[in-house]
């Protein structure tokens, strides 16, 4: 069967074979529920309490600190939602960057009383830390900063921003579901600079979709989303995922141990891709930013992001033109716009996120077939006038 090259992996990664050997067993003869009192049951509640020590220790936090969740779109909902309940309605911050999943929480709060402020950015996607004082002076209740995005992978002072958060008294949470496998993550340090909640996901750093968790501070008063038999802390009732809850401790595990090389390799790629998209002509956003090791996104003006993704498909690379959840709007990336990106430029964007599987000759036959692809392109467009 036909494969593409996949640089896709900020989208989703590939599930690591030790996953799924860990899970195995709980699709077949380690079935019970954890909430049951014999021994299947036992069974599967230790699996799930293993499995929490297991993120808590890659992620640098207290297995009591993590919430699991069906991934973090829930997760994020939950924090924001969550924290709004235990309030009376009163300001609400949020990056211009944020995932649909933070903005969209965010703006169905807005229609329940709360203030919603947008945080910009500047022109290569950082909190312009002027403006988030600004609005710090307001008195933020909740504040909800990605720690490194989907798309452009430019990465936040994360400490930074929650400590002047925290000195107003806000309520700060970051989407980390980027970060992890690719930076440092310690919960201990990034809580004692006044982080209270992160959200972390499974299927980006190797583990299977449907799992992920919220990091939450204890002292921190989070009403549930889903009420039930009070799974979770009573923060997230339902009958555990088991098999994917054990898949995703095992791939925290590894991300952690292979962090430092993962960071390596993919960074060296992408010097070795962005050194031959610029030979070709491409603007590459973000890049006087710090960002993370494997992630470019970039666009060739006059060149449609989405014909250029399916061309490249065909010649057998697998790329995305945005965020794989919102690939489907035919509008420009928000992030784009947010960061002052023209629109017909902001169209052309490509995204190329890089995982350990992948190579120098996959970078340069990728160079390769985007210059056969553009010079097509090209001659198109000039056919056409």
């Amino acid at each position: 069967m036909f494969a593409p090259v996949y640089f896709d992996h900020n989208a989703t990664t590939p599930i690591d074979p030790a996953v799924v050997d860990a899970m195995l067993p709980y699709l077949s003869a380690h079935f019970g529920n954890a909430s049951s009192r014999h021994e299947y049951g036992r069974a599967a509640r230790r699996a799930i309490d293993e499995a929490r020590g297991r993120v808590a220790a890659a992620l640098g936090a207290h297995a009591s600190e993590v919430v699991f969740t069906s991934g973090g779109s829930e997760a994020n909902n939950l924090l924001l939602k969550g924290a709004a309940a235990r309030s009376r309605p009163g300001l609400l911050a949020v990056s211009a960057i944020e995932h649909p999943c933070v903005l969209k929480p965010a703006e169905q709060l807005a229609g329940t009383g709360w203030t919603l402020r947008t945080l910009p950015v500047d022109a290569d996607g950082r909190v312009d830390v002027a403006r988030f004082e600004a609005v710090l002076a307001q008195r933020p209740k909740i504040v909800s900063v990605m720690w490194a995005n989907n798309e452009t992978g430019v990465q936040q002072d994360i400490e930074a921003l929650a400590a002047m958060a925290a000195r107003a008294g806000a309520c700060f949470h970051t989407d980390a579901v980027q970060a992890v496998g690719k930076l440092p993550v310690d919960f201990r340090r990034l809580n004692t600079a006044g982080v209270q909640a992160m959200t972390v996901s499974a299927h980006k750093i190797g583990g299977p979709k449907g799992a992920g968790a919220l990091l939450l501070d204890k002292r921190l008063d989070v009403a549930p989303l889903i009420a039930g038999g009070g799974h979770e802390r009573g923060l997230r009732s339902g009958t555990e995922n088991v098999a994917a809850i054990v898949g995703f401790g095992v791939a925290c595990e590894l991300a952690a141990a292979r962090r430092e090389e993962h960071a390596r390799t993919t960074l060296a790629l992408r010097r070795r891709l962005e050194d031959g998209l610029r030979g070709l002509g491409a603007t590459l956003f973000g890049q006087r930013a710090e960002r993370l090791p494997n992630t470019a996104f970039f666009a060739f003006p006059g060149i449609d992001g989405e014909t250029l993704v399916g061309q490249l498909d065909r010649a057998g690379y697998a790329v995305a033109s945005g965020a794989a959840c919102s690939s489907s709007n035919p509008e420009p990336s928000h992030v784009l716009r947010a960061m002052g990106v023209a629109p017909d430029l902001a169209r052309g964007a490509l995204r190329v996120s890089l995982g350990g599987g992948n190579t120098a000759a996959d970078v340069d036959g990728f160079l390769d077939s985007l210059r056969v692809t553009l010079a097509r392109l090209h001659g198109l467009t000039a056919m056409a006038r």
